[in-house]
């Protein structure tokens, strides 16, 4: 792994004993199980699927979102969360609604209860997929979320805000972009989010100091920009990749048509998923 600006795991004050990493199995979870290693003791890993043989310093856990009591046995003895779980992709509601909205309740419900004071929380630019391209916004916009996808990430923004308020939960929402290998398309070469820069970000998230409740959007040094994070400066993201290694490779390719709204938006192709039928 690359070095990380501005983060040593050597610091005593980033580093916890027990941190639940969420999500697992994902794709992103995947890639965050390597990278935290090492900032806890013990990293706790939950999925709905197989999370396959774990290592000395790994805790593993299948465990469904939807399961309240599930949830909470899960939060257990745990210093801080990154919640990564469910749905990462537009589906009809009722798939969306158990993981990503009844789950991400269940989480902050058993987070309360356990006394766990630091969630980072996987949000999403498809709560804003809505705005045009090209136009900058940052993180004080209305929300204008381009699916039940997007819907949920918002309701996940809303209620850490709440549970901030009330219960003094601290919640860093990051607005991931595109967090692949590469950036795949014309949108992507603005909204790409590297690995390394992701797992500073996350990093960030986890240990700066009086966070309250704050949202950010993941993006590395792209050369373009729509999305302005002055208002989460005090997490020090610093990106350090960019995705013009791979404008080549994207312009090589056919532009969208012009009458495509993929390339009006945001949001990109989410804003046309749907309609579902059964």
């Amino acid at each position: 792994m690359a070095p990380i600006a501005n983060i040593s795991s050597n610091d005593s004050s980033r580093h916890c004993h027990r941190l639940l990493l969420t999500g697992a199995s994902g794709n992103l979870g995947r890639v965050l199980r390597e990278r935290l290693r090492p900032y806890a003791d013990i990293l706790r890993l939950s999925d709905i699927n197989d999370l396959g043989p774990t290592a000395a310093h790994e805790e593993a856990i299948v465990c469904d979102l939807a399961d309240a009591d599930g949830v909470d046995r899960l939060v257990q003895g745990v210093d801080a969360i990154v919640h990564l779980g469910g749905v990462s992709v537009e589906r009809p509601f009722d798939e969306i609604l158990p993981a990503n909205i009844q789950g991400v309740y269940n989480l902050y419900e058993a987070a309360r209860k356990q006394g766990v004071k630091r969630v980072v929380f996987a949000s999403s630019n498809h709560t804003i997929g809505f705005y045009p391209q090209g136009q900058t916004i940052d993180t004080d916009v209305p929300l204008r979320p381009d699916g039940y996808y997007g819907i949920s990430k918002a309701f996940g923004e809303n209620l850490s805000r709440f549970y901030f308020d009330r219960y003094g939960i601290e919640t860093v929402c990051l607005r991931i972009g595109s967090s692949f290998p590469e950036a795949r398309d014309r949108r992507m070469l603005i909204t790409w989010l590297g690995y390394d820069d992701l797992t500073q970000l996350v990093v960030q998230s986890l240990f700066v100091p009086n966070v309250g409740h704050t949202i950010v959007y993941g993006a590395s040094a792209n050369r373009e920009s729509w999305w302005d994070n002055s208002r989460a400066a005090h997490l020090g993201f610093d990106p350090q990749e960019s995705s013009e290694q791979f404008r080549a490779k994207v312009e090589s390719q056919p532009p969208l048509a012009a009458d495509d709204i993929a390339g009006k938006f945001q949001g990109g192709a989410f804003v046309k998923a749907g309609p579902f039928t059964s």
